[in-house]
């Protein structure tokens, strides 16, 4: 079933490929201003390196959905649906890696106990607290990331994309982290020296419980573990009405579920009918998603 969706799963794979690249531009205009106002500000310091790694999902995205259109080949004779399961704990590890990067970082700067500072800059023949333009900057990183991330999370949800969605975490991540940065470089006006890393370490905290239930989902995937929910590990509420309807369709069989990409393949211990079995009549849910369960696969009892 490689690439071979309904046209409304096609549709919604589309959709987020134009969100995708609105963000690859939006991120583009971002990180270079954050690099001219970051200063000496852990918070923004956070900020920037969390929109540099914002290009990792978007772009694992956009190539993981041209990959899966491809045919099998005699090197891959089952297609390139797992392409969007690398795809995902590529992202899941970035989302990981960043929250314990900012972690760190936060943690050393409140233990040294370094007092940022937010300094002046010369602008039209004045001299203004480079405060302003880092909540400028960081406005800009915040209000597009908020509604991204929005539009993002019922496409991931309509074509089970994990990696989309891991992407709509990650923006969560983003415009959580630019309010916090805000609140740090007014703390620093005001003389709150800790105000600063405090935001920081507790935006880190939360992109790195994301990303560890991400990395646990992406990992379950990959050794084929039954399929999981898009926003935690915990087995698909989908998974578990198709096992039970298949042990109603076969009694006594032994039902496998694995999960490559957004699809699942089902495999059945028992004798195979003697008639054609029809996916989509098997799908216990919305029928609109029938199209996940991609493989029914029969293997005689006893076999591994």
């Amino acid at each position: 079933m490689t690439g071979n969706y309904p046209p409304h799963v096609e549709a919604g794979i589309r959709t987020g490929k134009r969100l995708e690249y609105w963000t690859i531009a939006w991120l583009v205009t971002v990180v270079p201003l954050m690099a001219l106002v970051v200063g000496s500000s852990q918070a923004m310091k956070t900020v920037w390196i969390e929109d540099m790694l914002g290009f990792v999902p978007p772009t694992v995205y956009l190539i993981s959905v041209r990959l899966e259109k491809k045919a099998p080949t005699r090197a891959f004779p089952y297609g390139f649906d797992r392409v969007n399961s690398l795809a995902f704990i590529m992202s899941a590890v970035a989302l990981t890696s960043m929250g314990a990067y900012l972690l760190f970082e936060a943690v050393m700067t409140l233990s040294t106990q370094e007092h940022p500072t937010v300094g002046t800059m010369r602008l039209f023949g004045r001299d203004i607290w480079m405060g302003w333009p880092m909540i400028a900057v960081l406005l800009w990183s915040t209000i597009p990331s908020m509604i991204l991330g929005r539009l993002k999370l019922p496409v991931a949800r309509a074509i089970n994309d994990k990696v989309l969605h891991t992407d709509a975490d990650m923006q969560k991540a983003d415009w959580m982290t630019g309010l916090a940065a805000i609140g740090g470089v007014i703390g620093i006006g005001f003389g709150l020296w800790w105000a600063d890393a405090l935001a920081a370490a507790l935006i880190s905290l939360g992109i790195l419980h994301d990303g560890i239930t991400e990395l646990r989902a992406s990992t379950a995937e990959l050794v084929d573990g039954a399929p999981r929910k898009l926003e935690k590990d915990e087995i698909a509420d989908e998974a578990e009405q198709l096992r039970d309807e298949l042990e109603r369709v076969f009694p006594g069989a032994e039902v496998r579920l694995r999960e490559t990409g957004r699809v699942i393949r089902a495999q059945v211990t028992a004798r195979p009918p003697d008639l054609p079995v029809d996916l989509q009549a098997l799908w216990p849910g919305d029928p609109d998603r029938s199209w996940r369960l991609a493989q029914l696969s029969f293997a005689a009892p006893g076999s591994a």
